[in-house]
Protein backbone atom coordinates (compact mmCIF):
# COMPACT_ATOMS: atom_id res chain seq x y z
CA UNK A 1 0.00 0.00 0.00
CA UNK A 2 1.49 2.97 -1.02
CA UNK A 3 1.70 6.89 0.99
CA UNK A 4 -1.34 8.36 -0.82
CA UNK A 5 -3.39 5.47 0.37
CA UNK A 6 -2.86 6.30 4.11
CA UNK A 7 -5.10 9.08 4.32
CA UNK A 8 -8.13 10.17 6.99
CA UNK A 9 -9.76 7.00 5.59
CA UNK A 10 -7.05 4.69 6.81
CA UNK A 11 -6.59 6.01 10.73
CA UNK A 12 -10.28 5.82 10.49
CA UNK A 13 -10.18 2.53 9.84
CA UNK A 14 -7.82 1.56 13.24
CA UNK A 15 -10.02 3.63 14.69
CA UNK A 16 -13.24 1.94 14.71
CA UNK A 17 -12.07 -1.08 16.84
CA UNK A 18 -11.36 1.12 19.65
CA UNK A 19 -14.08 3.20 19.38
CA UNK A 20 -16.07 0.28 19.60
CA UNK A 21 -14.38 -1.45 22.75
CA UNK A 22 -15.22 1.89 24.36
CA UNK A 23 -18.60 1.67 23.89
CA UNK A 24 -18.69 -1.73 24.78
CA UNK A 25 -16.36 -0.95 28.04
CA UNK A 26 -19.15 1.81 28.78
CA UNK A 27 -21.92 -0.41 28.74
CA UNK A 28 -20.75 -3.42 31.34
CA UNK A 29 -19.23 -0.33 33.66
CA UNK A 30 -23.08 1.53 33.54
CA UNK A 31 -25.49 -1.97 33.09
CA UNK A 32 -22.92 -4.07 35.50
CA UNK A 33 -22.84 -6.87 32.93
CA UNK A 34 -26.58 -7.49 33.21
CA UNK A 35 -26.17 -8.56 36.10
CA UNK A 36 -27.02 -6.53 39.39
CA UNK A 37 -27.45 -8.06 43.20
CA UNK A 38 -28.54 -4.91 45.15
CA UNK A 39 -28.60 -7.06 48.11
CA UNK A 40 -24.61 -8.14 47.81
CA UNK A 41 -22.17 -5.83 50.23
CA UNK A 42 -19.72 -4.03 47.91
CA UNK A 43 -16.46 -5.73 48.14
CA UNK A 44 -13.73 -3.61 50.50
CA UNK A 45 -9.83 -3.95 50.68
CA UNK A 46 -8.95 -1.59 52.91
CA UNK A 47 -4.70 -2.13 53.66
CA UNK A 48 -2.67 -0.19 56.47
CA UNK A 49 0.99 0.82 54.58
CA UNK A 50 2.39 2.50 57.76
CA UNK A 51 1.58 3.36 61.32
CA UNK A 52 3.27 5.91 62.78
CA UNK A 53 3.94 7.06 66.18
CA UNK A 54 4.97 10.42 66.04
CA UNK A 55 3.98 11.79 69.18
CA UNK A 56 3.65 10.05 72.82
CA UNK A 57 -0.15 10.67 72.51
CA UNK A 58 -1.50 9.82 68.92
CA UNK A 59 -1.16 6.84 66.46
CA UNK A 60 -1.18 7.79 62.55
CA UNK A 61 -2.17 4.96 60.00
CA UNK A 62 -1.64 5.42 56.34
CA UNK A 63 -4.15 3.67 54.66
CA UNK A 64 -5.15 2.96 51.28
CA UNK A 65 -8.25 1.54 49.42
CA UNK A 66 -7.42 -1.26 46.61
CA UNK A 67 -10.86 -2.15 46.31
CA UNK A 68 -13.53 -1.60 43.63
CA UNK A 69 -15.72 1.06 45.31
CA UNK A 70 -15.42 3.61 48.05
CA UNK A 71 -14.49 2.93 51.19
CA UNK A 72 -16.29 4.27 54.79
CA UNK A 73 -14.64 4.14 57.77
CA UNK A 74 -17.01 4.43 60.63
CA UNK A 75 -15.20 3.32 64.36
CA UNK A 76 -11.70 2.63 65.24
CA UNK A 77 -10.84 0.04 67.92
CA UNK A 78 -7.70 0.32 70.21
CA UNK A 79 -6.72 -3.13 71.96
CA UNK A 80 -10.72 -3.75 72.12
CA UNK A 81 -12.24 -0.10 73.11
CA UNK A 82 -13.69 2.03 70.60
CA UNK A 83 -12.29 4.88 70.18
CA UNK A 84 -12.10 8.18 68.23
CA UNK A 85 -10.28 8.80 64.86
CA UNK A 86 -9.81 11.54 62.36
CA UNK A 87 -9.31 10.73 58.76
CA UNK A 88 -7.52 13.33 55.89
CA UNK A 89 -9.07 14.46 53.61
CA UNK A 90 -11.72 12.24 54.42
CA UNK A 91 -13.09 9.59 56.18
CA UNK A 92 -14.61 8.24 52.95
CA UNK A 93 -11.93 6.95 51.02
CA UNK A 94 -12.08 6.10 47.19
CA UNK A 95 -11.23 3.44 45.64
CA UNK A 96 -7.30 3.67 44.86
CA UNK A 97 -7.30 6.56 47.16
CA UNK A 98 -5.13 7.05 50.28
CA UNK A 99 -6.25 8.56 53.75
CA UNK A 100 -4.21 9.16 57.00
CA UNK A 101 -6.34 7.86 60.36
CA UNK A 102 -5.16 10.06 62.82
CA UNK A 103 -5.69 8.34 66.64
CA UNK A 104 -5.49 10.43 69.91
CA UNK A 105 -4.55 7.62 72.69
CA UNK A 106 -1.96 8.12 75.12
CA UNK A 107 0.12 5.07 74.87
CA UNK A 108 2.76 3.46 76.97
CA UNK A 109 6.05 2.88 75.87
CA UNK A 110 7.29 -0.80 75.15
CA UNK A 111 3.62 -2.33 75.37
CA UNK A 112 1.63 -3.56 71.84
CA UNK A 113 -1.33 -2.53 70.81
CA UNK A 114 -3.88 -4.03 67.98
CA UNK A 115 -6.05 -1.36 65.83
CA UNK A 116 -8.92 -2.28 63.76
CA UNK A 117 -10.23 0.00 61.63
CA UNK A 118 -14.42 -0.74 61.22
CA UNK A 119 -16.11 0.28 57.57
CA UNK A 120 -19.55 1.48 57.45
CA UNK A 121 -20.62 -2.17 55.85
CA UNK A 122 -18.99 -3.67 59.40
CA UNK A 123 -15.82 -5.36 57.54
CA UNK A 124 -12.70 -5.06 59.36
CA UNK A 125 -9.03 -4.44 58.85
CA UNK A 126 -6.29 -4.74 61.01
CA UNK A 127 -3.27 -2.94 62.61
CA UNK A 128 -0.58 -3.86 64.54
CA UNK A 129 1.85 -2.34 66.82
CA UNK A 130 4.25 -5.05 68.48
CA UNK A 131 5.97 -2.49 70.72
CA UNK A 132 5.37 1.11 70.97
CA UNK A 133 7.50 3.65 70.35
CA UNK A 134 8.35 6.81 68.84
CA UNK A 135 8.85 6.90 65.19
CA UNK A 136 12.02 8.54 64.29
CA UNK A 137 10.84 11.89 62.90
CA UNK A 138 13.25 13.59 59.75
CA UNK A 139 15.76 15.68 61.38
CA UNK A 140 19.17 16.33 60.38
CA UNK A 141 20.72 13.99 62.90
CA UNK A 142 18.82 11.25 62.40
CA UNK A 143 19.19 11.60 58.41
CA UNK A 144 23.06 11.31 59.22
CA UNK A 145 22.58 8.48 61.30
CA UNK A 146 20.33 6.45 58.76
CA UNK A 147 23.22 7.36 56.51
CA UNK A 148 26.02 5.91 58.70
CA UNK A 149 23.69 2.95 59.26
CA UNK A 150 24.14 2.33 55.08
CA UNK A 151 27.55 3.05 54.96
CA UNK A 152 28.43 0.12 58.05
CA UNK A 153 26.22 -2.28 55.80
CA UNK A 154 26.61 -1.91 52.88
CA UNK A 155 30.09 0.82 51.58
CA UNK A 156 32.46 -0.63 53.85
CA UNK A 157 32.04 -4.44 53.50
CA UNK A 158 31.99 -4.02 49.89
CA UNK A 159 35.00 -1.83 49.93
CA UNK A 160 36.67 -4.74 52.28
CA UNK A 161 35.78 -7.37 50.28
CA UNK A 162 37.65 -5.23 47.00
CA UNK A 163 40.85 -5.36 49.11
CA UNK A 164 41.24 -9.23 48.37
CA UNK A 165 41.88 -7.87 44.79
CA UNK A 166 45.75 -8.24 45.04
CA UNK A 167 45.43 -11.45 46.80
CA UNK A 168 43.56 -13.02 44.02
CA UNK A 169 45.54 -11.23 41.03
CA UNK A 170 48.41 -14.23 41.93
CA UNK A 171 45.94 -16.53 41.23
CA UNK A 172 46.57 -18.92 38.23
CA UNK A 173 44.25 -19.02 35.51
CA UNK A 174 42.29 -22.28 37.09
CA UNK A 175 42.35 -20.07 40.04
CA UNK A 176 40.16 -16.88 38.84
CA UNK A 177 37.98 -19.08 36.52
CA UNK A 178 37.31 -20.08 40.52
CA UNK A 179 36.18 -16.94 41.49
CA UNK A 180 34.35 -15.59 38.07
CA UNK A 181 32.33 -19.49 38.98
CA UNK A 182 32.11 -18.13 42.63
CA UNK A 183 30.71 -14.70 41.83
CA UNK A 184 28.07 -16.72 39.37
CA UNK A 185 27.01 -18.63 42.92
CA UNK A 186 27.01 -15.59 45.06
CA UNK A 187 24.81 -13.80 42.38
CA UNK A 188 22.59 -17.10 42.08
CA UNK A 189 22.07 -16.90 45.83
CA UNK A 190 21.29 -12.72 45.82
CA UNK A 191 18.53 -13.48 42.67
CA UNK A 192 16.43 -16.23 44.32
CA UNK A 193 16.61 -13.89 47.92
CA UNK A 194 15.86 -10.81 46.02
CA UNK A 195 13.05 -12.53 44.24
CA UNK A 196 12.43 -13.93 47.78
CA UNK A 197 11.95 -10.92 49.15
CA UNK A 198 10.10 -8.63 46.48
CA UNK A 199 7.71 -11.74 46.33
CA UNK A 200 7.05 -10.75 50.26
CA UNK A 201 6.59 -7.44 49.83
CA UNK A 202 4.12 -7.63 46.92
CA UNK A 203 2.02 -10.01 49.16
CA UNK A 204 0.99 -7.11 51.10
CA UNK A 205 -0.21 -4.37 48.56
CA UNK A 206 -3.69 -4.38 47.55
CA UNK A 207 -4.73 -6.40 45.35
CA UNK A 208 -5.65 -3.87 42.36
CA UNK A 209 -2.17 -3.37 42.16
CA UNK A 210 -1.30 -7.51 41.15
CA UNK A 211 1.78 -7.24 43.40
CA UNK A 212 3.25 -10.49 42.18
CA UNK A 213 3.14 -10.38 38.81
CA UNK A 214 4.45 -6.73 38.61
CA UNK A 215 7.45 -8.26 40.00
CA UNK A 216 7.20 -11.03 37.81
CA UNK A 217 7.42 -8.74 34.80
CA UNK A 218 9.93 -6.11 36.02
CA UNK A 219 12.32 -8.42 36.62
CA UNK A 220 11.60 -9.87 33.21
CA UNK A 221 11.49 -6.18 31.72
CA UNK A 222 14.67 -4.89 33.77
CA UNK A 223 16.71 -8.25 31.80
CA UNK A 224 15.53 -7.78 28.76
CA UNK A 225 15.91 -3.96 28.64
CA UNK A 226 20.00 -4.36 29.66
CA UNK A 227 20.49 -7.42 27.46
CA UNK A 228 19.61 -5.14 24.52
CA UNK A 229 21.50 -2.07 25.73
CA UNK A 230 24.36 -4.02 26.47
CA UNK A 231 23.94 -5.63 22.92
CA UNK A 232 23.90 -1.89 21.35
CA UNK A 233 27.09 -0.65 23.25
CA UNK A 234 29.16 -3.56 22.42
CA UNK A 235 28.07 -3.17 18.57
CA UNK A 236 31.01 -2.61 16.75
CA UNK A 237 33.10 -4.50 19.78
CA UNK A 238 34.27 -7.65 20.09
CA UNK A 239 33.31 -8.18 23.28
CA UNK A 240 32.59 -5.98 25.99
CA UNK A 241 35.09 -4.27 29.16
CA UNK A 242 35.84 -6.49 32.09
CA UNK A 243 35.80 -3.48 33.91
CA UNK A 244 31.95 -2.81 32.55
CA UNK A 245 31.47 -5.96 33.91
CA UNK A 246 32.05 -5.01 37.10
CA UNK A 247 30.28 -1.41 37.11
CA UNK A 248 26.71 -3.63 35.96
CA UNK A 249 27.76 -6.74 39.06
CA UNK A 250 28.10 -3.44 41.56
CA UNK A 251 25.08 -1.76 40.13
CA UNK A 252 23.23 -5.28 40.16
CA UNK A 253 24.43 -5.57 44.00
CA UNK A 254 23.99 -1.77 44.86
CA UNK A 255 19.80 -2.46 43.91
CA UNK A 256 19.95 -5.76 45.88
CA UNK A 257 22.03 -3.44 49.06
CA UNK A 258 19.16 -1.25 48.87
CA UNK A 259 16.05 -3.83 49.90
CA UNK A 260 18.37 -4.67 52.89
CA UNK A 261 18.55 -1.07 53.83
CA UNK A 262 14.68 -0.10 53.41
CA UNK A 263 14.67 -3.44 55.53
CA UNK A 264 16.60 -2.33 58.36
CA UNK A 265 15.15 1.42 58.12
CA UNK A 266 11.93 0.13 58.38
CA UNK A 267 12.74 -1.77 61.50
CA UNK A 268 13.93 1.15 63.35
CA UNK A 269 10.97 3.38 62.54
CA UNK A 270 8.52 0.64 63.74
CA UNK A 271 10.24 0.24 67.04
CA UNK A 272 12.32 -2.65 66.62
CA UNK A 273 15.84 -1.80 67.69
CA UNK A 274 17.13 -5.02 68.58
CA UNK A 275 15.70 -6.29 65.23
CA UNK A 276 17.44 -3.65 63.56
CA UNK A 277 20.74 -3.95 65.01
CA UNK A 278 21.03 -7.88 64.41
CA UNK A 279 19.76 -6.74 60.73
CA UNK A 280 22.76 -4.65 60.33
CA UNK A 281 25.15 -7.16 62.32
CA UNK A 282 24.15 -9.87 59.72
CA UNK A 283 23.80 -7.99 56.20
CA UNK A 284 27.50 -6.88 57.09
CA UNK A 285 29.07 -10.22 57.45
CA UNK A 286 26.75 -11.50 54.47
CA UNK A 287 28.24 -8.16 52.20
CA UNK A 288 31.89 -8.57 52.58
CA UNK A 289 31.53 -11.64 49.95
CA UNK A 290 30.10 -9.38 47.35
CA UNK A 291 33.32 -7.32 46.86
CA UNK A 292 34.93 -10.56 45.42
CA UNK A 293 32.19 -10.87 42.69
CA UNK A 294 32.60 -7.15 41.84
CA UNK A 295 36.51 -7.58 41.41
CA UNK A 296 36.43 -11.34 39.82
CA UNK A 297 36.30 -9.62 36.33
CA UNK A 298 39.02 -7.68 36.46
CA UNK A 299 41.59 -9.47 38.01
CA UNK A 300 43.64 -9.56 34.33
CA UNK A 301 43.50 -6.17 34.01
CA UNK A 302 45.04 -3.36 36.47
CA UNK A 303 42.17 -0.35 36.60
CA UNK A 304 42.91 2.69 38.50
CA UNK A 305 42.49 3.27 41.88
CA UNK A 306 39.25 5.70 41.47
CA UNK A 307 37.49 2.62 39.66
CA UNK A 308 37.65 0.56 42.72
CA UNK A 309 36.22 3.85 44.82
CA UNK A 310 33.42 4.42 42.49
CA UNK A 311 32.97 -0.10 42.57
CA UNK A 312 32.33 0.33 46.34
CA UNK A 313 30.41 3.35 46.45
CA UNK A 314 27.90 1.86 43.46
CA UNK A 315 27.54 -1.52 45.03
CA UNK A 316 26.95 -0.60 49.19
CA UNK A 317 25.80 3.53 48.46
CA UNK A 318 22.28 2.16 47.65
CA UNK A 319 22.37 0.89 51.43
CA UNK A 320 22.16 4.27 52.58
CA UNK A 321 18.99 5.25 50.11
CA UNK A 322 17.29 2.41 51.44
CA UNK A 323 18.04 3.10 54.83
CA UNK A 324 16.51 6.07 54.37
CA UNK A 325 13.83 5.50 52.54
CA UNK A 326 12.64 3.15 55.21
CA UNK A 327 12.87 4.82 57.73
CA UNK A 328 11.70 8.22 57.06
CA UNK A 329 8.63 6.95 53.59
CA UNK A 330 8.68 3.53 53.51
CA UNK A 331 6.36 2.04 50.74
CA UNK A 332 5.27 -1.38 49.68
CA UNK A 333 4.83 -0.50 46.40
CA UNK A 334 8.41 0.84 46.06
CA UNK A 335 9.63 -1.72 47.70
CA UNK A 336 8.61 -4.41 45.58
CA UNK A 337 9.66 -2.34 42.65
CA UNK A 338 13.28 -1.66 43.17
CA UNK A 339 13.68 -5.04 44.62
CA UNK A 340 12.07 -6.10 40.95
CA UNK A 341 14.64 -3.68 39.18
CA UNK A 342 17.34 -5.40 41.20
CA UNK A 343 16.28 -8.71 40.74
CA UNK A 344 16.24 -8.47 36.82
CA UNK A 345 19.96 -6.52 37.04
CA UNK A 346 21.96 -9.31 39.02
CA UNK A 347 20.32 -11.42 36.41
CA UNK A 348 22.22 -10.11 33.41
CA UNK A 349 24.92 -9.92 35.49
CA UNK A 350 24.99 -14.02 35.71
CA UNK A 351 24.78 -13.78 31.69
CA UNK A 352 27.83 -11.56 31.45
CA UNK A 353 30.15 -13.46 34.02
CA UNK A 354 28.48 -17.00 32.64
CA UNK A 355 29.93 -15.45 29.25
CA UNK A 356 33.38 -14.95 30.51
CA UNK A 357 33.69 -18.22 31.49
CA UNK A 358 32.54 -19.88 28.43
CA UNK A 359 34.82 -17.77 26.83
CA UNK A 360 37.90 -18.41 28.91
CA UNK A 361 37.13 -22.38 28.69
CA UNK A 362 37.15 -21.79 24.45
CA UNK A 363 40.45 -20.12 24.75
CA UNK A 364 41.94 -22.37 26.89
CA UNK A 365 40.11 -25.37 25.45
CA UNK A 366 38.84 -26.64 29.07
CA UNK A 367 35.18 -27.90 29.72
CA UNK A 368 33.57 -25.00 30.98
CA UNK A 369 32.20 -27.62 33.37
CA UNK A 370 35.31 -28.36 34.80
CA UNK A 371 36.15 -28.88 38.24
CA UNK A 372 37.20 -25.54 39.50
CA UNK A 373 34.43 -24.26 38.07
CA UNK A 374 31.69 -26.17 39.14
CA UNK A 375 33.57 -25.81 42.64
CA UNK A 376 33.63 -22.24 42.46
CA UNK A 377 29.55 -21.99 42.21
CA UNK A 378 29.11 -24.47 44.89
CA UNK A 379 31.46 -22.41 47.19
CA UNK A 380 29.86 -18.94 46.11
CA UNK A 381 26.41 -20.66 46.89
CA UNK A 382 27.06 -22.15 50.21
CA UNK A 383 29.01 -18.85 51.58
CA UNK A 384 25.63 -16.67 51.15
CA UNK A 385 23.41 -19.37 52.46
CA UNK A 386 25.76 -19.60 55.49
CA UNK A 387 26.22 -16.02 55.96
CA UNK A 388 22.65 -15.32 55.71
CA UNK A 389 21.78 -17.57 58.50
CA UNK A 390 23.21 -14.20 60.68
CA UNK A 391 20.58 -12.42 59.01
Amino acid sequence: MGKSERGAGWVLLGLVPLLGLGVLLAFIVLNGAGVRREDAPPVEDLSVQRVALPTENEFVLEVRNGGPEPVTLSQVVVNDAIWDFQAEPDSTIPRLGSATVTIPYSWVEGEAYEIVLITSTGTTFDAEVPVAILTPQFSGGTFWRYALIGTYVGVIPVALGLLWYPFLRRLGSSGMNFVLALTVGLLAFLVVDTLEEAVEVAAALPGIFSGIPLVILLTLLTLLGLLGTERLLRRGREESSRLGTSYRIALGIGLHNLGEGLAIGAAFALGEAALGVFLVVGFTLHNITEGVGIAAPILRERPRLVHFLWLALLGGGPAIVGTWIGGFAFSNLLAAIFLAVGAGAILQVIYEVTRLLLKDSARTKSPALSAPNLGGFVVGVAIMYATALLV
